[in-house]
């Protein structure tokens, strides 16, 4: 990780995903988690004073130290314990179907291979489990996606690697989820970096 996205891109996805807009999608994406969860992409914590009281626990994976020290604060004030357990969501530090609930935020448009992260959640995940996400990515607007494929590469050289043009529901299909509950549509901002996606899917038969 360079210089760059250990310091200032930690900053920037913590003013940009860190407003009141974001936040009642963020609300979406948590509601119903309980007990004890994986949280892939902790970031800075920006999910932290939205979870639901019935969580217990979070096993955050986050890669970037500066984002762990922004998160410090929330942390802190928090009633749910976290536990930082692993850098990459590649290779989680968790048993095998132990977790009640898993949960993303912007993250499988950036981690460097979401099959195999999502593969990793269903390991971890106990039988039935479900995981929430939210996530920007590819416009159904073929005029938006072309300007996605034309930004792809400017986004990943100052977003830390984060791409315009991922379909989220296309990589659950891949790792084999059946998505249960969704929803698709424009959050305020540029359409390229605002077409979000957010639900929660399982894995048949656990």
């Amino acid at each position: 990780m360079s210089w760059y996205e250990e310091n200032v891109v930690p900053k920037i996805v913590d003013l940009a995903c860190g407003s009141k807009n974001m936040n009642r999608w963020r609300q979406k994406a948590v509601v119903g988690l309980f007990g004890e969860i994986v949280e892939i992409g902790f970031g800075s914590g920006r999910n932290v004073e939205l979870y639901p009281s019935e969580l217990k626990k979070v096993f955050a994976v986050e890669p970037s130290e500066k984002a762990t020290t922004m998160a410090s604060g929330r942390i802190a004030s928090s009633s749910v314990q976290i536990e930082r357990v692993g850098l990459v969501g590649e290779d989680l530090a968790i048993t095998d179907n132990s977790c009640d609930g898993a949960l993303c935020t912007f993250t499988l448009c950036t981690v460097s291979d979401p099959v195999k992260v999502l593969s990793e959640i269903r390991r971890v995940l106990k039988p039935g489990a479900s995981f929430h996400f939210l996530e920007h990515g590819l416009s159904p607007d073929a005029n938006v996606a072309k300007w996605q494929n034309r930004l792809n590469g400017f986004e990943q050289k100052i977003a830390g690697g984060c791409n315009l043009n991922r379909d989220p529901l296309a990589l659950l299909k891949a790792a084999g989820c059946e998505v249960e509950i969704i929803r698709q549509r424009y959050a305020k901002g540029p359409k390229p970096w605002s077409y979000f996606t957010v639900g929660t899917a399982r894995w048949p038969n656990g």
